[in-house]
């Protein structure tokens, strides 16, 4: 069989704002004004020279060639922004200006695409590519591209009718937003852990999707809202994205839902590892009032389950206690991981809370990875 070509990952870049710091009459055009920004240089040359990605610039120069701000005192400054970036192997392969005015409504001028069309090829790969700005127009770019869009938020630009990234209709669009160089080449360097699985039995028909390097955001549904509780604490100390949809026989009862959840949980963590590279593996003690919770934990390949933990209610919600345990071990095979679970207090709605957060807390530090040294985690050569 034929070998496809690799399609091309791109980083459209924002100049002003972005790698440069924005003058406040927002005109670069003297040599004095420039002021890179902080780590650019190094950063954005190891994004160059390590990772997989075309750098194509997309500026707006409002009015440029005119009698404000005429060609003579742009190219001069902009042409030595290109040669410092080159001096350090920084190489745009295409810079795109645009010199409407936005009064105008331009096809070319951000957030429109018109500059960008050859992107659109097969050649290019526009999902895994990112635009990195510093305006919410470059993320709406982002968006209208297909691509995932890089905030860089400094709020220097920000007035007073402008709306926020909270306040914004592009949350999933943004996947990152920083004012710090490092954060973006470690974000670009590591990528998200996104992972599904569907795993469909006589008994239950579940989906889960996953992002082990998210925010928290969850949407859960098991048909047992305790359970679903527990989950949503799960996603959110453990700062995953997280969707479960669960269709269980909870005519007969619950045993086989919270089972099979434990089970593919497990298992689209284990395929969200990957490789394992950088990963720190190990995982944490949490107080919850009158209860102290600790979960330590080892993605090291090999499923094994230590549960010391006392309930004196057979329900909680509509979740019976007993089935705590079975989670736990469930998981466990699933994500073919050590788990030691010990939990003391006298309030049993906070004792299993408790324990969800310090797992969550410990799948947290678990999956932490080292950007510097991307290193398999074990002397055994394999995990």
């Amino acid at each position: 069989m034929e070998q496809q070509p690799t399609r091309k990952k791109v980083l459209f870049i924002d100049r002003d704002g972005t790698v440069i710091v924005e003058p406040a009459d927002e005109q670069t055009d003297s040599l004095e004004k420039i002021v890179f920004y902080p780590s650019v240089l190094s950063y954005l040359s190891r994004i160059a020279m390590e990772l997989d990605f075309e750098l194509v610039m997309v500026t707006n120069q409002d009015g440029l060639g005119s009698e404000t701000f005429p060609e003579e005192t742009f190219w001069p400054a902009h042409n030595f922004i290109l040669k410092c970036f080159e001096g350090q192997g920084i190489v745009f392969s295409e810079t795109h200006i645009d010199r409407t005015f936005p009064h105008e409504n331009a096809e070319t001028r951000k957030p429109g695409t018109g500059m960008l069309k050859k992107y659109f090829a097969k050649e290019y790969d526009l999902q895994n590519s990112f635009v990195i700005g510093d305006r919410l127009t470059d993320m709406e770019l982002a968006k209208n591209l297909g691509s995932k869009g890089i905030y860089i938020n400094t709020n220097t630009h920000l007035g007073t009718n402008e709306i926020t990234v909270e306040e914004s209709e592009l949350k999933e669009t943004i996947v990152l937003e920083t004012s710090d160089w490092k954060a973006i080449y470690d974000f670009l360097k590591l990528e998200n852990r996104v992972a599904e699985i569907s795993r469909k039995t006589k008994e239950t028909d579940i989906s889960i999707q996953l992002n082990l390097d998210g925010t928290g955001i969850s949407n859960i549904s098991t048909g047992i809202l305790f359970f679903d509780h527990m989950l949503d604490q799960l996603a959110r100390h453990g700062q995953m994205n997280l969707d479960i949809s669960v269709k269980g026989d909870l005519e007969v009862d619950e045993h086989h839902t919270i089972e099979d959840t434990g089970i593919a949980l497990g298992e689209v963590i284990h395929k969200a590892l990957g490789n394992k590279l950088g990963l720190e593996r190990y995982g944490f003690c949490l107080p919850m009032d009158d209860c102290l919770a600790q979960v330590a934990l080892d993605f090291g390949g090999r499923n094994w389950l230590v549960w010391e933990a006392d309930f004196k209610r057979e329900m909680i919600g509509k979740m019976p206690t007993e089935m705590f345990y079975h989670f736990f071990k469930s998981f466990s095979d699933g994500a073919k991981a050590n788990l030691n679970i010990k939990a003391e207090g006298t309030n049993e709605h906070h004792k299993i809370e408790a324990i969800f957060k310090a797992f969550a807390k410990a799948i947290k530090m678990a999956v932490k990875r080292d950007v510097d040294k991307m290193l398999l985690p074990t002397t055994k050569g394999l995990l």
